[in-house]
């Protein structure tokens, strides 16, 4: 195979990879802004702007705090052994995971890019090697955060909601609900820097093991400019958002003032920092969506749609799966021409 080939396939599939990052950032554009859309606080195309901008802020305050690369790391050699890695396993996985996103971002369903990542990742990888590929100590942390993610969630939004229903128990119902709603600024804001920083290095690490199967790295390492390039595409696809799933997030499943969104946000916020900060690559999706559920069941049980947010619970469990059955067709098909 000629170099000129092979450089073609190289920068088709950085392409490629920037293409998924840019539909996560479309596709989980509901996570930050679904909030303060359905209270009123910022209208949509305000709302999509400003999620975008600090979703590419979290870049240079992943630098700041040291976490820029974390999760990365774990994506690009902590689920299957990196030298095992070439271009149709990487072609699988994103094909798998840019399929499986569309699809459910068509029908409006809430569920996991990330989850969508790791099960393209592994799919690609077993049909190439098989279970001898996976790295099963960093597949288990993923999978253990699957689990404890959306449960953090969901017990620091009811926690959040119950500390600031007492601490504002007396206060003046108007006085409040202004303050909620600039301080749903700030949650918003939080919550797009930890979506940020938690889900452009996914696309990150996956570049990076591209890079060092193709040689242009001697050894396993997560470049700056990669890293800059995935965060600046997730900010824009952030702005060109999915409004079928903000609707979903932001209504369907309860209705939220702006001390509910806040409270919801700031827990899911508080989740992701901690999980970029061990370089867990969680769901996004199902953290706040978790808080959300969190929030509106501390109020009332019955102030939840449970059936909708039972179905998205089924479109999660089944995204590693299906993703991996995408991936292992698309790596048949990619083996055959890279």
């Amino acid at each position: 195979m000629d170099m000129t080939h092979v450089t073609f396939i190289l920068v088709f599939l950085v392409a490629v990879a920037l293409l998924f990052d840019l539909i996560n950032g479309m596709h989980d554009a509901a996570n930050s802004i679904a909030t303060v859309v359905s209270t009123r606080v910022l209208k949509p195309f305000h709302a999509v702007l400003w999620a975008g901008f600090f979703n590419f802020a979290a870049y240079y305050i992943g630098i700041y705090f040291g976490f820029e690369a974390k999760v990365a790391n774990t994506i690009g050699k902590g689920l299957i052994l990196p030298d095992l890695v070439d271009n149709a396993v990487v072609f699988g996985a994103l094909a798998g995971a840019i399929a499986w996103n569309l699809i459910t971002w068509r029908f409006g369903i809430p569920s996991s890019s990330s989850h969508a990542l790791v099960g393209g990742i592994v799919g690609a990888g077993v049909t190439k090697a098989g279970f001898s590929a996976i790295v099963w100590a960093g597949l288990s942390k993923t999978l253990y955060a699957i689990v404890l993610s959306p449960f953090t969630g969901f017990v620091l939004g009811i926690l959040m909601i119950v500390l600031v229903s007492w601490l504002f128990i007396r206060a003046n119902p108007a006085w409040a609900d202004g303050l909620f709603r600039k301080l749903q600024l700030v949650s918003s804001a939080l919550y797009s820097i930890g979506h940020g920083s938690n889900d452009a290095q996914k696309t990150a690490g996956i570049i990076a093991v591209l890079l060092y199967s193709n040689g242009v790295y001697s050894e396993f390492t997560v470049p700056s400019w990669v890293v800059f390039s995935c965060y600046l595409v997730m900010g824009i696809g952030t702005m060109l958002g999915g409004w079928r799933i903000v609707h979903t997030m932001g209504s369907r499943i309860t209705r939220l003032t702006p001390q509910q969104g806040a409270c919801a946000e700031t827990a899911g916020a508080i989740t992701l920092f901690g999980a970029t900060a061990l370089g867990i690559p969680v769901s996004t999706t199902h953290t706040i969506t978790s808080s959300i559920v969190g929030v509106g069941s501390a109020k009332r049980a019955s102030a939840v749609r449970w059936g909708l947010a039972g179905r998205i619970v089924w479109a999660w469990i089944i995204t590693i799966p299906a993703t991996a059955a995408l991936a292992a067709l698309f790596y048949l098909a990619g083996s055959r021409l890279m």
